[in-house]
């Protein structure tokens, strides 16, 4: 398990080291223009780096199962912020996400998710044996989920507040929730959520391009059409660091949501591979330490968590090479950004510290049987 912990902290920090050099190339020209300055957002990322990274290895030394005594009055809170979001929260491109608070601003959709993970996950474990009780236990667990991802939906977060849900429903399946009733749920969630999405313009707007483009060719959109202009270019081995044409404002969001596309036209294939390798062995390293860790709750936790991340990563890839409608996702640990990347850290924290925990109990109880009087026999 220290193994894997190990993994983990470099994988996840040679992502961010990777981010860096791809955002300064890709921020540069944007923020020559806006703000006289080529480092003004690199620097900016920078800090915030820095401070996620603070906040890993700070988690990953905070002892999980604390969070069992937390996460009701947690979710309650949480809760409770985001309806704040949407009566507080200033209008940003006709979605109230962003909530100031003094020197910074935060996105609560990012904690929340977070926080629903440790919610559900602790549920599952105390009420285990009683899952198949769909009135009384199930419907309560069902319940959180609607109340998160439907305050996020509203903001409006579409593409949140649906990964939210798939993420969750994934969680009951393999915390031993009945299929029967994960699919009751997921059919509630499709038609409830296609009716919401007809109900905004710009999210109506992008599914019908996206189909649209699927049956008559071409692409959805200009940032698509871009992207894919972009990663065509790269080659193998891409045109080299800094040396991106879409990045100089060709590109909408190249340095955050469409970060892949610059990515993979300065590294080429060899780059978006490697890229794709990493969350492999984030996804992998992640599966093994729920597999290994000793208690119910400490596996719920680690899968709610790695099977965020890598989402996000593929919804991310897939928005970027035209293969789902445009979402405003990040790419984790690379796109520019604070609050996802923040949050992302200390999900990996604590991915460490359940990993870390286990190894220590593995070890004890390697200790009480070596000293046990049997031991010595059996061997």
């Amino acid at each position: 398990m220290k193994k894997l912990a190990i993994t983990i902290f470099f994988d996840a920090f040679a992502l961010m080291l990777l981010g860096l050099v791809i955002v300064l190339s890709a921020s540069s020209t944007y923020s020559l223009n806006r703000f006289d300055s080529v480092f003004y957002l690199f620097n900016s990322h920078l800090f915030k780096v820095i401070l996620s990274i603070s906040f890993l290895i700070l988690f990953s030394f905070v002892p999980y199962e604390l969070y069992k005594g937390y996460s009701k009055a947690a979710i309650f809170i949480m809760i409770g912020v985001l309806v704040f979001t949407l009566i507080a929260a200033p209008n940003i491109k006709g979605a109230a996400r962003w909530l100031n608070l003094w020197l910074f601003s935060i996105q609560p959709a990012d904690l929340a998710k977070l926080v629903l993970v440790i919610h559900l996950a602790y549920m599952l474990d105390q009420k285990h044996d009683l899952l198949d009780d769909y009135r009384h236990v199930y419907i309560p667990m069902f319940l959180w989920i609607v109340a998160i991802s439907s305050l996020i939906i509203v903001q409006p977060n579409f593409s949140t507040g649906i990964l939210i849900i798939l993420i969750s429903l994934s969680l009951l399946y393999v915390g031993g929730a009945r299929l029967k009733h994960i699919m009751i749920s997921t059919l509630m969630f499709i038609s409830s959520g296609g009716i919401v999405a007809m109900i905004y313009p710009h999210t109506r707007e992008r599914i019908f391009s996206f189909f649209n483009a699927i049956f008559n060719g071409g692409v959805p959109n200009l940032q698509v059409k871009q992207a894919l202009y972009s990663l065509g270019s790269g080659g193998i081995f891409g045109v080299g660091i800094g040396n991106s044409m879409q990045s100089n404002l060709f590109l909408p969001e190249a340095y955050g949501d469409f970060i892949f596309a610059i990515l993979g036209e300065e590294t080429g294939f060899i780059g978006t591979v490697f890229v794709i390798a990493c969350y492999l062995l984030l996804f992998i390293s992640g599966i093994l330490i729920a597999k290994k860790a000793r208690d119910r709750f400490g596996q719920l936790l680690a899968f709610g968590i790695t099977i965020s991340i890598v989402s996000y990563a593929l919804v991310n890839m897939a928005v970027t090479t035209g293969l789902m409608p445009t979402t405003g996702l990040p790419l984790p640990f690379i796109s520019y950004g604070g609050t996802s990347l923040l949050f992302v850290c200390i999900g990996i924290g604590i991915l460490i510290n359940i990993a870390l925990s286990n190894q220590k109990k593995s070890d004890s109880v390697d200790d009480d049987i070596s000293g046990h009087p049997l031991a010595e026999v059996e061997t």
